[in-house]
């Protein structure tokens, strides 16, 4: 599936939620389906600087020139954060997750209706998968 259908459906997702606690129930629902990591990759050098809750995110390159994200948190309402921004971009290609701007988070409102530390530590997860998407493009024209 394209990353413009899985932003697509996503908000598709979160549109049938009308009021915010709706929308809080939807997330918390994400993160308690979400697999998480492994605990050998809750390590400090997977950890995303700047969330008030622990957030891992492991990427890996994956099949077709894609990279495979993979994530965590030890709070359920962020892990359901994590569940949704991952699966927007894994099994993308750097160049589409760099082409890919985050105003779909402030369409469904994620910029302001969720508190300002969450609304940071989620910008600061797709800071860190655009970072390892530049990293990836650059060891892939090599």
């Amino acid at each position: 599936m394209a990353i413009a259908d899985k932003i697509e459906a996503l908000k598709s997702q979160f549109d049938k939620c009308v009021t915010w606690d709706a929308k809080y129930e939807k997330i918390i629902e994400l993160g308690k389906k979400w697999p998480g990591l492994d605990d050998q990759f809750k390590t400090e050098d997977l950890k995303i600087k700047g969330c008030q809750s622990q957030v891992w995110l492991k990427a890996e390159m994956g099949p077709n020139k894609t990279i495979l994200f993979s994530g965590d948190s030890d709070a359920l309402l962020v892990r359901g954060l994590v569940a949704l921004i991952v699966t927007v971009y894994s099994g993308e290609t750097p160049q589409d997750i760099l082409n890919t701007d985050v105003v779909f988070l402030k369409d469904m409102g994620f910029d302001t209706g969720l508190s300002p530390s969450r609304s940071n530590g989620l910008f600061s997860m797709v800071k860190q998968i655009k970072y390892y998407a530049t990293a990836f493009q650059y060891l892939l024209s090599k």
